[in-house]
């Protein structure tokens, strides 16, 4: 049974693993950490600093500034760490890369397998047709700070593997016509909605359309739970859905 730590557990999608963690047969809930920590129905801290007892992985829900101190504590300690909080920069990025070589670091925009499918089958799809316009749209709730998504950057990030002369075309406006080069993308923000990603692959005969919607958070915290049991037992290194999904 794995052990895992929450980071963030006081947050939105924190609380959702806690509850998740509940009916999981492979992992189980040893505490959480968050800097609003109140009364909880489990041990939760407000600092790792209190922890007393060894996680087996740090499951990581917070807010990209913070990443600094997840990492320092998973080394410190020697566990492995979920990173599941998304908008980090250059600088956050490679602390991220440099922490893997000493633990194992499971690091993915989205920790949902329908949306790591949604981008390989984008890649693919993307390969099979070399001269077709690609656009992505993304769409979520209203109170989602960042804009495009973490998630739409990760599937551009995936086309580019096969087109590798590419360009984020973030948004349109103006005049000039569309560069082959072009990955289009493209950030609805309305109401509640969840996260809803499409791809359209179009050439002058025919359209393909991707799309992936996520109706709960809770396949969020699923996918979490699931990438801590499988990185639980890795070795040090970086590992995303796709070492997961297909290993």
């Amino acid at each position: 049974m794995v052990r895992i730590l929450v980071h963030g557990a006081a947050g939105k999608m924190g609380a959702e693993v806690v509850r998740c963690l509940v009916q999981s047969a492979e992992a189980r809930l040893l505490c959480g950490v968050d800097r609003a920590a109140g009364e909880k129905p489990f041990p939760c801290f407000h600092s790792f600093a209190e922890v007393r007892e060894k996680p087996d992985v740090v499951v990581d829900f917070s807010f990209h500034t913070l990443i600094e101190e997840v990492l320092d504590y998973a080394e410190e300690v020697g566990c492995a760490a979920v990173i599941a909080t998304t908008g980090f920069d250059r600088a956050e990025t490679q602390r991220i890369r440099e922490a893997a070589r000493n633990i194992p670091v499971f690091f993915s925009a989205n920790m949902s397998v329908g949306v790591a499918l949604l981008a390989d089958f984008a890649k693919r799809a993307a390969a099979a047709f070399p001269q077709a316009d690609i656009e992505i749209v993304e769409a979520h709730h209203n109170r989602k700070p960042d804009a495009p998504s973490g998630t739409a950057l990760m599937i551009a990030d995936s086309i580019r593997e096969v087109r590798p002369g590419a360009c984020d075309m973030l948004g349109r406006r103006g005049e000039g016509k569309r560069s082959k080069q072009e990955i289009g993308i493209h950030a609805l923000r309305m109401a509640s909605i969840v996260g809803e990603h499409e791809v359209y692959i179009t050439t002058d005969t025919q359209q393909l359309c991707l799309r992936h919607t996520a109706y709960d958070r809770a396949l969020f915290a699923e996918g979490a739970i699931r990438a801590a049991v499988f990185v639980a037992r890795m070795e040090s290194g970086l590992y995303n859905m796709y070492d997961m999904i297909y290993k």
